[in-house]
Parts: structure tokens; sequence; C-alpha cells
């Protein structure tokens, strides 16, 4: 494995000054990818939007930093990376006011769309600036650590913070957060973080950066269609468009004398393996988030707040484990530490699929445990993937990482998800009264169900209601059976991919 350190000086204050600045933009990114949740009732209620545009307003903003990330990462590389920090955090800020005072659904969707294209600039360059400020290993990997903490806290923070603000505030204040953040942000930034790029970039490409776009967008819209809709026509379309683009993307990187995205880095078995490792951890964290709400709210009993509450014990073990995984990686090789680290996930969807009926207290053990080995996984695997690239390959190399990061919580949504939904719709039973007066998609979900079940007296209600819980209880089960199943698998290839590590 080729590791790229041209020397070994420790870090200074400034630049941990620097790491503390620039934690702040991964703090909005991560927040804006969970805060939105909460506000969509109120939002429904204000704007009255489309079943299709409340759809758009939760994905478009995924869906845009999915289809970016690799495009402005190397074009990071290209203008300077503070640069395209500073400028996609001004951005950021006028899109978050654009969004909270929105007054339309076609307002919000374009402010959603603009906070993609914003969040996709800022991204890679943290990452990347922290691979070219952090010269030597144990300080990188600290910093890693620090990265990996708040791009995870900040998913569970966000609904903790949507919850407190939605009962103080009207809708947009959970966008409005933002710009107090970015008005102390940029000008620390300019004052203590170091410019860096490429010194040998090639000319700008805007043809390839349309078909990064024209690739990730429908893969990913893809997958979350697919996911509720099945193989119809939108998803296949959406999937042609996508691998089309893709094909013709991965032919101009191979014969430009200046690729965008250099190819030749997923060559390097340790870069490929990490990326891969690094998207599962996803996956198994956004999948125990997609049913951990429901069952906390709707069969627990939990309000939004308190649910999000549940998980902070889980989010604060992520933190703590990214930070022990610097110092436990020099005594025990990432070969060994990160398969282990998805045998413990394992250990944590297992929690959920054996205990009977879930509680409280068993959620929030789960998943604590999947919390650590997702900090291990998170901070090793990304100090893999910046140490195996060249520093002014960085920002390529963070983007391609941050992607996968997108890809791997789609997946575990659209995988888990479609687990849980199969699973509760075939052992769901409901009175042949209640079926008479059914509604297109009533017994779809937990939530229609319930929402449903309350039309009719309290005996059909309870009937209902008892056979919705027992049908989501076996789909957590089945659901965390093939999380198990996708963490173990997660292991071997982990095992397998970075045996050289």
């Amino acid at each position: 494995m080729a590791i790229y350190t041209p020397s070994t000086q420790r870090a200074g204050r400034r630049e941990w000054t620097a790491l503390a600045v620039l934690m702040l933009p991964v703090l909005l990114v991560s927040v804006d990818n969970t805060v939105l949740s909460f506000a969509l009732p109120e939002i429904s209620r204000e704007l009255r939007p489309t079943g299709s545009q409340l759809m758009w307003i939760v994905d478009l903003y995924a869906l845009m930093l999915a289809g970016l990330l690799i495009a402005m990462g190397s074009l990071g590389d290209r203008v300077g990376r503070r640069r395209m920090l500073v400028w996609g955090s001004v951005g950021f800020g006028v899109a978050s006011a654009l969004a909270a005072f929105s007054t339309t659904p076609e307002m919000l969707i374009a402010g959603r769309a603009l906070l993609g294209f914003f969040g996709a600039a800022l991204m890679p360059s943290t990452l990347s600036l922290i691979r070219n400020i952090f010269e030597d290993a144990r300080d990188r990997r600290t910093a890693i650590a620090a990265w990996a903490a708040m791009f995870s806290g900040g998913a569970v923070l966000g609904p903790v913070m949507g919850g407190y603000l939605l009962e103080h505030f009207w809708w947009g204040s959970v966008f409005l957060i933002n710009v107090p953040i970015i008005v102390v942000f940029v000008p620390a930034a300019l004052a203590v973080v170091p410019e860096s790029r490429d010194p040998q970039p090639g000319p700008f490409d805007p043809v390839s950066i349309v078909l990064s776009l024209l690739a990730m967008v429908p893969l990913v819209f893809a997958i979350k269609h697919g996911a509720t809709s099945g193989l119809d026509e939108t998803t296949l379309a959406a999937l042609g468009l996508g691998v089309g683009a893709g094909w013709l993307f991965i032919r101009r990187q191979q014969r430009s004398a200046s690729p965008m995205l250099d190819l030749t880095l997923f060559r390097n078995p340790v870069f490929s393996g990490a990326l891969v490792a690094n998207a599962l951890s996803l996956m198994a964290l956004a999948g125990f988030l997609y049913f951990g709400a429901q069952l906390l709210q709707l069969v627990l009993g939990l309000s939004p707040l308190e649910s999000a509450l549940v998980l902070v014990p889980g989010s604060v073990a992520t933190m703590v484990a990214g930070f022990a995984a610097v110092r436990i990686v020099d005594r025990v090789p990432p070969r060994t530490l990160v398969p282990l680290s998805f045998m413990l996930s394992a250990s944590g969807y297992a929690i959920a699929a054996f205990t009977g009926h879930p509680t409280v207290v068993s959620v929030a053990v789960a998943f604590t445990i999947l919390g650590i080995g997702i900090g291990f996984a998170e901070t090793i695997t990304n100090d893999l993937i910046l140490s195996s690239v060249p520093p002014q390959k960085a920002g390529a190399a963070s983007a391609i990482s941050e992607t996968a990061y997108e890809i791997g919580a789609v997946l575990g949504t659209a995988v888990l998800g479609s687990v849980l939904t199969a699973t509760f719709r075939s052992h769901l039973t409901v009175p042949s009264v209640a079926r008479f007066g059914e509604q297109e998609n009533a017994f779809e979900t937990l939530g229609s169900t319930m929402e449903f079940a309350q039309r009719f007296s309290a005996p059909v209600e309870g009937w209902i209601h008892a056979s919705a819980t027992s049908a989501f209880d076996l789909g957590v089960q089945f659901t965390a059976g093939a999380a198990i199943f996708i963490a173990l698998a997660a292991a071997w290839v982990s095992r397998r991919a970075l045996r050289h590590a």
C-alpha cells in the first residue's frame, strides 16, 4: 500500500484551531440531512405541497449532494479547497434563508436544491483540507475522528434540534439556524485555515461535471424510488439514464490526459476496500435510524424529541469510539480492527432482532453497540482512503468517500426499509369491515395504518393496532436479521480487501 506522508511534523495550535473551525460546516451539512423530518407535518399544513412535491422536498438535498460531490471535490483541487469552502458556506447560508422563508412548495424545493448544491462544495473541502493540514499520521487520524464524530453526531443532533425548535418556533427555524453559524465560520476560516490545491491541475472539464451529475442523481433516485414503487417505468428510466451517463463519464476519464476523477485510485485495494466498508457502515446507521424512529414513536409512544434523545447515547458512543480508534489502531492493524467493528455492529442488530418485543432500553443499547462499531469503522476507513492517495488528490478522494457515505445511507433506507415494509404488509391482518372502507395505501405503512384505524370503533381500532404492532415487531426482527448478514458480509469483505493495510 502506498502511503503518502511527506513529513512527520506534529500539528500545533494553529492546525488544531483550523480543525475546530472546519467542524462547523461538517455540522451544518450533517444536521441538514436529518433536521427536516420533524418539520414535515407543519410544512404540509402551511405550504400544502402535493405528495410528489413533498417527496422532492425531502429527497432533493441528498440527490444533489450525491450527484455533485465528485465534481466539487475535483473543482476544489483545482481552484483551492479553502476558496471552495468559503464560497460554499456563503451559498449555503443564502440557500438556508431562502428555504426558511419559503412561501410556496416550489420555493422550498428550489431552496433544498441549492442547499444540496452548496453542501456538496463544503464536504469534500473539509476532509481534503484535513489531509493537507495534518501531516503526522496520528494527528491526521485524530482529526478524521473529529470529522467523523461531528458528521455522525450531527445526524442524530438534527432530530433533537428540530424537535426543540419546532416546539418553540415556526418550521423555517430548522433552516435559519445555519445562518449565524456561517457568519462566524467564514471570517474564522479566512483567518486560520490554510489554502491548498493541486499544484498541477488539469483544465476545467464541464462535460465531465454534467456527466457525473447525470450519472449519480438518477442512480440515487432510482434506488429511492424503486424501494417504494418497485421496478416501474420511472425506476427503469432513471436507472438507464444513470448507467448510460456513468459509462460515458468513465470513458471520458479514461481518455483524458487530466481526468476530473483519477480512476487509477480504485486500483489500490486498500482505497477500494475502505470505500466499500465506509458505505456499508453508513448503510447500517441509516437502516437502524429508519426503523428505530418509527419503533420509538409509533409502537412505544414517544414524542419525536423523546425518540431523538433515546438515540443520543449511541451518538456519543460513536464519537468516543472514533477517538479511541486513533490509539487502538497503533496496536491492532486496520485489517483486524475494521472487520471487528462490523462484527460489533452485527451484535447491535442482534439485540434488535432477538429481544422479542422491543423496549426503549433495548433500542438504546442496540444503537449504542452499533454506534461503537460505526465509530471505529468510519475513522479508520476515512484515514485509509486519504492516506492512500497523494495530498494533491485529496479533494477527489474525499469526494469519493462522501459519495460512498450518501449511497450507503440511501441503500440503508432502501434495502432495509424494503425488508421492513414487505414483512409488515405480509403479516398485517385487518378486519373485513376496515378493508371495505379502505383508502388507497391505507395499510402500506405502520403510520398510515395507525392513522386509518382511528376512524373505526374501539374493538376494530384495537384489533388493527395489535396486528400492526405485531407485524411491525416482526418486520424489525427480519430487518435486523438482514442487517446482521450485511454486517458480517462487510466484515469478510473488509478483511479480504484490507489484508495489506
